[in-house]
Formats: structure tokens, C-alpha cells, sequence
């Protein structure tokens, strides 16, 4: 399992999940649409702390820079 995320795409998945979680617990989403909001941004903060995104990589997609 290759690396293929960058830094900026990390700290942009994290703060998204933690807007999920705000909206969430500040009651501005609710039901179903909140839970999946929750859903996706959980993905994405998993993605960023493990450095490696399996959509990108199918797609063949890396946004971690070259040295």
C-alpha cells in the first residue's frame, strides 16, 4: 500500500470531517443526511490518516509530492 496523499488533501479531509461532526452535534443536519455526512467525512479522516486512498489509486491519482 502506496502513500498517495499529499498534505493539503489530508489536513482538507480532516477539517471536512470535523465540519461533518459540527453540523452534526450543533444539530444543523439531522436524520439521514446527517449520518451520512458523519459516514463520509469518518472515510475520509481513516483515508488521511493512513496516508492512502484506494479510490486514487484505482484511478491512478497521487497527491503526494515528488522529490
Amino acid at each position: 500500500m502506496k502513500s498517495n496523499l499529499g498534505t493539503t488533501d489530508k489536513v482538507v479531509r480532516v477539517l471536512v470531517f470535523l465540519a461533518a461532526m459540527v453540523l452534526y452535534f450543533m444539530k444543523v443536519t439531522s436524520g439521514i443526511f446527517g449520518i451520512t455526512l458523519i459516514v463520509v467525512g469518518t472515510v475520509l479522516l481513516l483515508t488521511s490518516l493512513l496516508n492512502y486512498c484506494p479510490l486514487y489509486s484505482i484511478l491512478g491519482i497521487s497527491t503526494k509530492t515528488k522529490k
